[in-house]
């Protein structure tokens, strides 16, 4: 008699992994933020109020159907801040992790990372990556904590223990892109403070490079020419998106008596700076979101929808992936055989993700917007702008978002899960297909355009 063979179960693959632990750190803070415990006033908090305020913290968003400083309590407060913290260190960590395990996958060469352009980094060197990265989050952080610390209890009057619990908060909210202030106007009353909005500007925007930017960064500082495509990429698209989105807001909002008017010319550069910050994903605010020109709500949609550096906190289709379409297009103009950036031939499987992200972004903003149209009253522009900034996980809102009922304040919680986890990692998660095909298909050219 031959023996059975024990079939054992196949592995869950990394990516439906990453999805499953994000819901399950969802329904953790949900139930955390039910308990009396966490709210100011006596009683729980509704279901919906609670699991969407988690939602918001894991998913490092930042949007809020209730006023964070006054309506949670302090214990409500660090259950916020520690899902801010497990969300933002789990996409850097997890990012890269998934893209070392799962490349032949989803068919990536992690060209988004460090690892694989240097040669540096490999399956081994998984525990040297996240400790890495927890160090550089704390140090980013603590550096960030102090600052502010300081600066609310010397220039604002805030009692020594207050200010040491705001700077702690808001330099882990604003190096993990969260968006969650403890001050309900957010942070306008700092407009024309330097030390405050800048220190917090400078954290969003390291935070927003990504791990493996940052950790080149350190080792190849003084020698830009040593740096990798993605480095290059992400450095030179962010400087020229903040340089330009500076500019354009300074030009939009010069004269708005709601917003830059009052302020005079280094309180207007400040806020300026701010604003084209704080679209990567930071968001927070120094002047109220909901009086700024149409116009400059626009652009606000623009940059929230290209996000910022892959692998770290930041949201959006991600810089890389908004360069990569460029240089697609520019290549296609010139007739070009081959898509080349920085002397470096980008692959065929790069673009197509690129371009696949783009489309599936595309789709889940005009989805999104459709349906909240639909659920709600407001007006195209405040519904275009809450669902961006929901599927980009920004934080960014004109005011509407406590006002949007259960079915809308459920489809935005779905978004900035899904916009969190990326459509190509969720839908990776989802395939049933596990196996690439072995086969090809007669060619046929259809007509384009």
């Amino acid at each position: 008699m031959r023996p059975r063979l024990l079939h054992l179960p196949r592995p869950a693959r990394p990516a439906q992994v990453v999805v499953l632990a994000f819901a399950v750190a969802v329904a953790v803070g949900t139930l955390l933020l039910l308990l009396p415990v966490s709210r100011a006033d006596p009683g729980g908090a509704p279901v919906v109020d609670a699991l969407f305020t988690a939602t918001s913290a894991v998913t490092v968003t930042g949007l809020n159907t209730v006023d964070t400083a006054t309506y949670w309590s302090g214990f409500g407060h660090v259950v916020i801040l520690l899902l801010i913290q497990i969300g933002g260190f789990g996409i850097m960590s997890l990012a890269t992790l998934l893209g070392l395990l799962v490349s032949h996958r989803l068919g990536l060469r992690m060209r988004l990372t460090t690892a694989a352009e240097t040669k540096m980094l490999g399956i081994g060197d998984v525990r040297r990556v996240l400790v890495g990265v927890a160090r550089t989050s704390l140090l980013f952080e603590a550096a960030g904590a102090v600052v502010l610390s300081v600066r609310f209890a010397t220039a604002h009057d805030e009692p020594v223990g207050r200010a040491l619990w705001l700077g702690l908060f808001h330099s882990v909210s604003a190096f993990n892109n969260g968006g969650f202030a403890l001050f309900s106007d957010g942070l306008i009353r700092f407009v024309t403070d330097p030390v405050v909005t800048l220190t917090v500007c400078l954290l969003v925007i390291t935070g927003g490079l990504g791990f493996p930017v940052m950790f080149e960064l350190y080792r190849l500082w003084r020698s830009p020419r040593r740096w990798t495509m993605h480095t290059k990429i992400v450095v030179l698209a962010t400087s020229v998106l903040l340089a330009a989105g500076t500019l354009a807001f300074l030009a939009l909002e010069w004269s708005n008596p709601a917003t830059l008017g009052p302020l005079g010319v280094g309180g207007k550069a400040l806020a300026g700076f701010f604003l084209a910050v704080m679209p990567r994903s930071g968001g927070l605010h120094s002047v109220p979101t909901g009086e700024l020109h149409a116009e400059s709500l626009l652009l606000t949609d623009v940059l929230m929808f290209i996000g910022g550096g892959s692998a770290g906190t930041a949201g959006g289709i991600k810089v890389t992936t908004f360069t990569v379409l460029l240089f697609v297009i520019l290549t296609e103009i010139r007739a070009d055989r081959s898509v080349v950036a920085f002397h470096r031939h980008i692959p065929s499987d790069a673009q197509r993700q690129a371009l696949t992200v783009a489309l599936l972004a595309v789709a889940g903003v005009f989805g999104g917007t459709g349906a909240l149209m639909v659920l709600t009253p407001f007006s195209l522009d405040q519904v275009l702008f809450e669902v961006i900034s929901a599927f980009a996980t920004v934080g960014l809102s004109t005011g509407i978002t406590g006002d949007l009922g259960t079915p809308g304040t459920l489809l935005l919680v779905v978004l900035m899960f899904t916009g969190r986890l990326g459509p190509i990692t969720l839908a990776s998660a989802l395939a049933l297909r596990a196996r690439p095909r072995l086969y090809e298909f007669p060619q046929e050219r259809p007509i384009i355009g």
